[in-house]
């Protein structure tokens, strides 16, 4: 599935956006995992945006990204979600390589963290992040806290 690929500022970022965001992250954590949880917790302001859209202007995949902001903090990923009727065709290979790659080009010496859903925890071993700590409940979904060294970019596919 080829997807138009955006990078979006908070400020930037049109309503309609916006709503297509939170809807995704609403239908897949909330409904689909069952995850009671506040998902609008204020960090969107802080964050960049990437969308992957169809052709159609459909949001089929979405993360947020905190770069470091200072000398020896961490980057960060977040809400990392592809829509069901777009999973098993690579597109989460795609958004973390483009992740990745963004970082890399903007705090490439920054670690990045991330709280990746247990089940997961393979596929961002797959990309050089290693747990840090045993997993823990959020919110009903076991999770585990991952660091990788962003010293280099993954290479997109």
């Amino acid at each position: 599935m080829k997807l138009n690929w955006s990078w979006h500022d908070f400020d930037a970022l049109p309503a309609a956006a916006l709503y297509d965001i939170l809807r995704l992250r609403q239908d897949v954590f909330i409904l689909e995992q069952r995850s009671r949880y506040a998902d609008i917790d204020g960090r969107d302001p802080a964050a960049w945006h990437l969308c992957g859209r169809t052709g159609e202007g459909e949001l089929m995949a979405y993360t947020r990204v905190f770069p470091a902001t200072a000398p020896g903090s961490a980057s960060a990923l977040g809400r990392f979600v592809v829509a069901p009727a777009a999973r098993g065709k690579g597109l989460a290979r795609v958004m973390m390589a483009r992740c990745l790659n963004w970082l890399a080009a903007r705090t490439p010496n920054a670690p990045i963290h991330i709280s990746a859903q247990r089940h997961l925890e393979r596929f961002y071993a797959g990309y050089g992040f290693t747990a840090q700590g045993p997993p823990y409940d959020e919110a009903g979904v076991l999770h585990v806290d991952m660091t990788r060294v962003n010293r280099t970019a993954a290479l997109e596919k």
